[in-house]
């Protein structure tokens, strides 16, 4: 009973939290409305006429086709990378030589431009999913393997001695320890990579005409409909909120509930 109450409290801190978001959203809206009044419709058509007009792209099913193909990508892109760069990061972190390896091939992959690897994944895969997933993958894995890894290298051992020495064996120590402590660094990685991920999926449709938000994204550049872009960005940025703040951000605040100890009477510092 007390841990389904525990976990009824950190739902409703987290949902209670969420009127800081909408707070900055409202400011963004009084911004964005600023610059219409100031340059006009053609130029950036007001905040209002905007959300209509993504609410009319929501109302036809091909349009949710299209909006899923674009989520989907990403996320499957985004999982791999999470998948792959968590573990090549562990690795390392473990492994001093190793993470002395991987820096240089980080500074390699990371200096080839995106639109390179674009090149190379349309060579390599074709106008199709995998060209879009591969793109992900490099971007997104360097950003996962060097959180992981800098939250492993960073560890206080101490703790970690203190474990064995209780007679923890080195599973229990990682699951207990290790982990915790490797998760402050890994889940901004992590956030920054969803972000990342449906940037570049975007991005990639864009420019190859696969399909998704991009590919509609394209036809509003060709005729000039500002207003389409926008609610299509829109929704594209919907899509990534409502991901992080309903996946990740709700698995975060589980794994770390070792924090609480440090918020007494629920004040954060």
């Amino acid at each position: 009973m007390t841990g389904i109450a525990g976990r009824l409290g950190r739902i409703l801190r987290f949902l209670w939290g969420g009127w800081a978001g909408l707070a900055a959203l409202a400011l963004l809206a009084a911004l964005w409305q600023a610059g219409h009044e100031a340059y006009g419709e053609i130029v950036l058509p007001a905040p209002l006429t905007t959300l209509l007009a993504a609410g009319t792209i929501l109302k036809s099913e091909e349009n949710w086709v299209v909006f899923g193909q674009t989520m989907g990508r990403a996320l499957t892109g985004f999982a791999l990378s999470a998948a792959i760069g968590g573990a090549a990061g562990l690795i390392a972190g473990y492994s001093p030589a190793v993470l002395r390896l991987a820096r240089p091939m980080l500074t390699v992959i990371l200096g080839v431009p995106p639109i390179a690897w674009l090149v190379l994944a349309l060579i390599w895969f074709g106008a199709s999913d995998g060209m879009v997933i591969f793109t992900i993958l490099v971007g997104v894995v360097p950003l996962v393997f060097a959180g992981t890894a800098e939250g492993v290298a960073n560890r206080d051992r101490g703790l970690d001695a203190m474990a064995q020495a209780f007679g923890a064996g080195p599973v229990r120590r990682f699951l207990s320890v290790g982990l915790r402590q490797m998760l402050a660094h890994l889940f901004p990685a992590l956030m920054l990579g969803l972000a990342s991920a449906i940037k570049v999926a975007v991005m990639i449709e864009v420019l190859s005409s696969v399909g998704g938000i991009g590919n509609e994204l394209a036809k509003a550049r060709q005729y000039l409909d500002v207003t389409q872009a926008l609610a299509w960005i829109g929704l594209s940025v919907a899509g990534l909120i409502v991901v992080e703040y309903g996946l990740v951000h709700p698995v975060r605040a589980e794994l770390e509930r070792w924090r609480e100890a440090a918020r007494p009477w629920g004040v954060k510092r």
